[in-house]
């Protein structure tokens, strides 16, 4: 399954973001491969707005079995304060997923 979300990265915090997003933490990368988490992209406009993409067998599987990991906990917490979200939400419980419409293949 290919899966498209969105996110609203704070204007102030794009920088910060994709600099965190050239190291993120090998434990993390491992957390997601080892949970169902596959050609994963995150692509980002001028103002924020954040597409990402993956592809999976269930994603709310996916989403579940990264929630059990404490790698996920201490990212997320970290990762949060970047986000247009409401307070004390984490941004993997602010996907929002895409509706796929269109797929050449």
């Amino acid at each position: 399954m290919r899966v498209g979300f969105c996110f609203k990265v704070k204007q102030e915090m794009i920088p910060e973001y994709k600099r965190r997003h050239e190291a993120v933490w090998p434990e993390m990368l491992r957390a997601l491969r080892e949970t169902g988490w596959h050609n994963y992209s995150l692509f980002m406009r001028d103002d924020g707005l954040l597409f990402g993409y993956l592809e999976t067998d269930d994603f709310d599987a996916a989403r579940a079995r990264m929630a059990e990991r404490e790698v996920n906990e201490r990212w997320q917490r970290e990762m949060a304060p970047f986000f247009e979200i409401e307070p004390g939400r984490r941004p993997d419980q602010a996907m929002v997923q895409l509706e796929e419409v269109f797929h050449l293949d």
